[in-house]
C-alpha cells in the first residue's frame, strides 16, 4: 500500500523535472537588431518600390534647381536684370536649403525621416506653384527662397533608402539613383525648350509642380524608417516594418526577439563634433562645399557659356547688346542681356547632362573595389584637370565634350559623398550629418553663381583656375578622411 502511494509522487517529480529542464534554452533568449533582419531579409521586391519612390525625390529636386539656369535668360530680359542679380537669385535658392537643412536634420533625428521628407515636399511644391505669379523680381527670389528650404528635406530620402539597404547592395543601388536626377534635369532642359518660347516660363513653373504632387501621394507606400522607431523605443512599429518587408519579399525574419537600445540623446549638434568623428564632420563638410561649388559652378558655367558666348574670349566688350528701349530714356543704357537660349543651345545642355550617368559604371566599380575615399580623391582630381581644360581654344564639339565629361566626374562626387556621409555616422545622428554637411553644401552653391555668372565674365581663366583649385584641395581631403565605409555595417550608436 505504501508502495502504491509513492508512485504519483515519482511522477510528479518527473513531470516537473521535465518541464523545468528546458527553460533555459537559447531559443528563448535569441535576440537579433535591425541590422541583422535586413541582412537576413536580403533585397527583394520591397527595395525595389522603395528605390523608384525615393529615388523620384530626385526628379523633383533636379527639376526645381535645374529650373534656374533655363530661367535665368528669361527673367533676365524680362526684368532687365544685372548679372549680380541674376547670380542672387540661385544664391538665395541656395540660402533657403542652407538654413532648412539643419532644421531639417535635427527634426528627423529626433521626429522621423518619413514625417520630415512629406512636410519638405509639401512645403516646396506650394511655393514653387506660387513662383509662377511672381509680380517682381524681389518677389521671385523670396519665393524661390522658400522652395530651396523645401528640397532641403528631400535628403531623407536617401537617408530612409540608406537605412532598409542591406549593406552589400547600397555600393550597387545609390549610385544608380544618379539615374533619377538625370531624369529630372533632362525633363526639365526638354519642357523648357517647349514651353518658354510658346506660353512663357511661367507656365513652366506651374508644369515642373506636377511631379512633386503626384509623388506625396506614393509615400504612402513606404513606412518609417525601422532604425529610427527603434532608437526611439517603438520596437513595436520596427518589427512590424521589417515583418511586411519580409513578407513583401517572400523572406523569413531571423529567430528571436527584436533588441536594440533606446537612444535618449538624438539629433545633438555637439555629436557630430565628438572626440570620434570631429575630423571626419570637418572633412566632410569641406568635400560637401567644395563638391556643390564644382557642380553647381559647371551647370551655371555651361548656360553661361551659351547664353554669352564667353568661351575662348570670343565674346568682346564692344560687342553690341540686345535691350528694351524707350526712346532716349535711361533704359537703353541697360546692362540687361536678351539673349534667350536657341534650340542648338537646349540640345547642348541636353548632352552635356547626359554625361551625368556616363562614368556610373565606373563610379559603382570604384565605390565598391577602390572603397569610397579613394574612388571620391581620384574623380574629384580628374575634375580638377578638367575644368582647366575647358580654356583651350576648340571647336563647339570640343566644348560640349568637355563639359560632358565635367557633368560626369562633379556627379560622380555627389554619388561618393552622399553614399559615404549616409554610411559613416550611426542612427542617432545620422539624419544631423547629412544635414549639416547639406547646409555646409549650399554655401558652396552659394558662391558658385557669382563665379560662374560675375567673375567668369571678368576673367574666364581666374574662374577656371578657382574651381580646379577648390577640387584639388577636395581630392586631398578625400584621401585622408579617417574611415572607410566599404563593406561596414551601418552603426546604430555612437560607440
Amino acid at each position: 500500500m505504501a508502495a502504491k502511494q509513492r508512485e504519483p509522487v515519482t511522477v510528479i517529480s518527473l513531470r516537473k523535472l521535465s518541464q523545468t529542464t528546458p527553460e533555459p534554452q537559447q531559443k528563448e533568449t535569441k535576440t537579433f537588431t535591425v541590422e541583422d533582419a535586413v541582412e537576413t531579409i536580403g533585397f527583394g521586391r520591397f527595395h525595389i518600390a522603395l528605390f523608384l519612390i525615393m529615388g523620384s525625390t530626385g526628379v523633383v529636386e533636379a527639376m526645381e534647381i535645374m529650373l534656374i539656369a533655363v530661367v535665368s535668360p528669361v527673367i533676365r530680359c524680362e526684368w532687365q536684370l544685372e548679372n549680380w542679380q541674376v547670380a542672387l537669385v540661385t544664391t538665395m535658392v541656395f540660402f533657403g536649403y542652407m538654413v532648412s537643412s539643419i532644421l531639417f536634420g535635427l527634426l528627423a533625428d529626433r521626429y522621423g525621416r518619413w514625417k520630415i521628407l512629406l512636410l519638405s515636399f509639401l512645403w516646396g511644391a506650394y511655393f514653387s506653384l506660387l513662383t509662377s505669379f511672381s509680380p517682381s523680381y524681389i518677389w521671385f527670389v523670396f519665393l524661390r527662397t522658400m522652395v530651396g528650404c523645401g528640397v532641403s528635406g528631400h535628403a531623407q530620402g536617401l537617408i530612409i533608402k540608406t537605412e532598409f539597404l542591406p549593406t552589400k547592395y547600397r555600393g550597387y543601388m545609390l549610385p544608380l539613383s544618379q539615374v533619377f536626377w538625370l531624369a529630372g534635369s533632362l525633363l526639365i532642359i526638354g519642357m523648357a525648350s517647349v514651353v518658354i518660347p510658346t506660353i512663357g516660363w511661367r507656365w513652366l513653373i506651374r508644369i515642373a509642380s506636377i511631379p512633386g504632387i503626384i509623388l506625396i501621394m506614393a509615400f504612402k507606400f513606404i513606412p518609417e524608417s525601422a532604425r529610427f522607431n527603434v532608437s526611439t523605443g517603438n520596437t513595436q512599429a520596427a518589427l512590424d516594418t521589417l515583418e511586411s518587408i519580409a513578407k513583401m519579399n517572400r523572406s523569413v525574419m531571423p529567430e528571436g526577439q527584436l533588441v536594440e537600445p533606446i537612444l535618449e540623446k538624438r539629433g545633438r549638434f555637439a555629436d557630430l563634433l565628438d572626440s570620434k568623428y570631429l575630423r571626419t564632420t570637418l572633412q566632410i563638410w569641406v568635400i560637401w562645399l567644395g563638391i556643390s561649388f564644382a557642380y553647381y559652378g559647371v551647370i551655371l558655367a555651361s548656360a553661361e557659356l551659351l547664353e554669352r558666348d564667353l568661351v575662348c574670349g570670343s565674346k568682346s566688350e564692344s560687342d553690341p547688346e540686345v535691350v528694351v528701349t524707350t526712346g532716349d530714356s535711361e533704359e537703353s543704357l541697360s546692362p540687361c542681356y536678351c539673349h534667350l537660349f536657341a534650340p542648338s543651345d537646349y540640345r547642348t545642355m541636353i548632352i552635356s547632362t547626359l554625361g551625368e550617368i556616363a562614368l556610373n559604371p565606373l563610379n559603382i566599380l570604384g565605390i565598391n573595389f577602390l572603397g569610397r575615399r579613394l574612388s571620391l580623391s581620384i574623380t574629384m582630381g580628374c575634375t580638377a584637370l578638367f575644368f582647366l581644360l575647358l580654356n583651350i581654344c576648340t571647336s563647339s564639339a570640343g566644348l560640349i565634350g568637355f563639359l560632358f565629361m565635367l557633368r560626369a566626374l562633379v556627379a560622380a562626387n555627389f554619388n561618393t559623398i552622399y553614399i559615404y556621409t549616409a554610411e559613416v555616422y550611426p542612427t542617432q545622428m545620422r539624419a544631423l550629418g547629412m544635414g549639416t554637411s547639406g547646409s555646409l553644401c549650399r554655401i558652396g552653391a552659394m558662391v558658385a553663381p557669382f563665379i560662374s555668372q560675375v567673375l567668369m565674365s571678368a576673367s574666364f581663366l581666374g574662374a577656371l583656375c578657382l574651381f580646379s583649385s577648390v577640387c584639388v584641395v577636395c581630392a586631398i581631403s578625400a584621401f585622408t578622411l579617417p574611415i572607410e565605409t566599404k563593406g561596414r555595417a551601418l552603426q546604430h550608436y555612437k560607440g
